[in-house]
């Protein structure tokens, strides 16, 4: 059977998951009456995938069209998450770059547009969503257009077939359709498929070797090693030598052979060159390493990744409350959990910053609260500080990183946008508004200062905005913005909160817990109007007397305590402050509990 290997490729939210429902569900991979036939987003199993509607591991599936295999390699449409994209758009052989036909090209498409072109494989043009009132396909094709010529290598990067579609629906058509509510297919984009990507070099009379580019467990079979049989075969009971480059790590015998079909692996006696695989029998692989026949003495080169941009202490929880909501709290356990970790999330950088904490290295925002989410809801408890940027020393300067950001915001917002970029220092690069009214701006900022302007942004529009960035390289460190954030009420006081301490808080500020809420001392309770920190109690109560009085029975009322996300919390804390994260709750907190212990601090600061 031919073969081929194909990446999907795009910008966050632009639709290549949705078309994959649709490539899958065409193809009758699935019986008419399977689960996944009314699904959407069928590849997106993980819960966080599905509750924050993006792609966060690459994955892999394979259809069959026209007595063709089609492997499908999925990946991350976020920044954050560009390592999957780097580790697994080896194994294709093509690659289909989704772009939404209003937003047209944004950061995330130049990236994995520049990958794609690193590997000198053919791209297919999907301009997706055609059927929104705000699309604007062609001029978005010449918009691409214009991307590809100053992205290229070389001429032929320049020449790229397009396909016009409507994800949600399962139709493509070669050009324009004038009525897209006629029936419709995937056929034109499979049938470009098989006429633009080639078929993967089959080198059966060699011996076999395979790049490692991801890796998947179960407690049946244990780790499953993935990636493309670049040449050569192999079969369920033969000797292979793993690789590091070209130092050898050992000698193991494969125990299963299995390829993919649908979202199913089934296993097969003899692997086809050129084919997506999958091997249980080597418990220690990594992804880089290479597997190889016997008589081979080296590995492909290890696969090279960007550096990470930011950074995060991790720790095990030390509040008062430790250990009372999770399952593991220690710091053994939980190095092993962030060494299980980094060998498949390849991103992340993971070194001992105390006896019992870790500095997490990761590539934002995002990649590293996902990492937290996940931790979490493991059942680990643990505490979190202020996310740093990493800081390089080229030429005995200070350099840092920096990205370029693309915001698109109805008019109505400009101001609050220019004025919130004025204050961190962001430099204004270009911008236009479409005749619809909605404003694109393009920044180049500091990420040091750009930590915490997407929920900032989010609050101030009200959500009505869009905003996506990149990493574009390290700059001579430039100014830093002041703080930005009011001071905080923090709990003097441990107990539980009370109705009658919290309408104190409301006059000075917004709570983020509410009555009957377990506290401790250097507990974070609220935000203060004002620059300074307060320090005050939330567990004192009415004092019961025998003296009547008129209003005395008047039920207190209280506004809504602030509820804030992960995400949140972490742009919220500042260097003196930690995140205590548990299943069950988040807690901000000062580093040090108690009044004195800050205070002397502060002074030492000083000093």
């Amino acid at each position: 059977m031919d073969i081929r290997n194909i990446a999907i490729i795009a910008h966050v939210d632009h639709g290549k998951t949705t078309l994959v429902d649709g490539m899958l569900k065409q193809t009758h991979t699935f019986r008419d009456n399977q689960a996944e036939m009314n699904q959407t987003t069928i590849l997106d199993k993980n819960d966080l995938e599905r509750e924050k509607g993006i792609t966060i591991l690459a994955k892999n599936t394979a259809v069959v069209y026209n007595n063709t295999k089609i492997n499908i390699i999925d990946t991350p449409g976020h920044a954050d998450f560009s390592g999957e994209i780097e580790r697994v758009i080896n194994m294709a052989d093509g690659a289909v770059l989704v772009i939404d036909a209003a937003e047209g090209p944004l950061p995330q498409t130049q990236f994995v547009l520049e990958k794609a072109f690193e590997q000198n494989i053919p791209i297919i043009v999907v301009v997706n969503k055609i059927d929104r009132k705000d699309a604007r396909p062609k001029e978005v094709l010449h918009e691409t257009e214009e991307l590809f010529l100053r992205l290229a290598h070389h001429e032929g990067h320049l020449s790229f077939p397009t396909i016009y579609a409507v994800g949600r629906e399962g139709k493509a058509w070669d050009r324009i359709p004038d009525d897209m509510t006629l029936p419709g297919d995937l056929s034109a984009l499979f049938g470009e498929i098989l006429k633009t990507v080639p078929p993967p070099a089959k080198e059966s009379d060699k011996p076999f070797m395979m790049l490692v580019s991801t890796l998947d467990f179960d407690s049946y079979k244990g780790t499953y090693a993935i990636g493309k049989s670049t040449q050569g075969s192999i079969k369920r009971g033969q000797q292979v030598s793993v690789y590091e480059d070209k130092k050898k790590i050992g000698t193991y015998t494969v125990q299963n052979v299995y390829v993919s079909k649908g979202l199913e692996r089934v296993e097969v006696e003899v692997s086809e060159p050129g084919d997506i695989i999958a091997i249980t029998g080597v418990p220690d692989i990594a992804i880089g390493q290479t597997i190889v026949d016997t008589r081979v003495t080296r590995g492909y080169p290890v696969i090279s990744l960007s550096e990470p941009t930011l950074k995060i202490y991790i720790g095990p929880n030390t509040s008062p409350l430790a250990g009372r909501e999770g399952k593991f709290s220690t710091a053994r356990q939980l190095e092993d959990r962030l060494i299980r970790e980094k060998k498949t999330n390849i991103g992340l950088r993971i070194n001992h910053a105390t006896t019992s904490g870790f500095v997490v290295a990761g590539r934002g925002e995002l990649h590293l609260a996902i990492l937290i989410e996940n931790l979490r809801r493991e059942g680990y408890e643990l505490e979190v500080g202020k996310p740093e940027v990493i800081v390089k020393e080229i030429d005995r300067r200070r350099h840092e990183p920096f990205e370029e950001v693309v915001i698109e915001i109805d008019q109505t917002f400009v101001g609050i946008i220019i004025e919130e970029m004025g204050k961190r220092k962001g430099s204004l690069i270009d911008t236009n508004t479409t005749p619809q009214g909605i404003t694109r701006m393009i920044y180049h900022i500091s990420s040091r200062n750009l930590l915490g302007f997407r929920s900032d942004m989010m609050t101030k529009t009200r959500g009505n905005g869009l905003f996506a960035s990149r990493f574009i390289g390290y700059f001579v460190e430039g100014a830093h913005v002041s703080k930005l954030r009011n001071g905080v009420l923090v709990s003097i006081e441990s107990g539980v909160s009370s109705g009658y301490a919290l309408t104190t808080v409301q006059d000075r500020g917004s709570a983020f817990i509410g009555a009957g809420i377990r506290v401790y001392e250097g507990m974070i309770i609220g935000l203060n109007r004002r620059m300074e920190d307060i320090d005050i109690n939330v567990c004192k109560t009415k004092k019961l007397t025998n003296i009547h009085s008129a209003n005395a029975d008047i039920a207190i009322q209280l506004d809504p305590p602030t509820e804030l996300t992960l995400e949140q919390c972490l742009d919220f804390i500042e260097a003196d402050e930690l995140l205590e994260v548990t299943p069950l709750n988040l807690r901000l907190r000062k580093r040090y509990l108690s009044k004195i212990d800050r205070v002397r601090e502060e002074r030492k600061t000083r000093v």
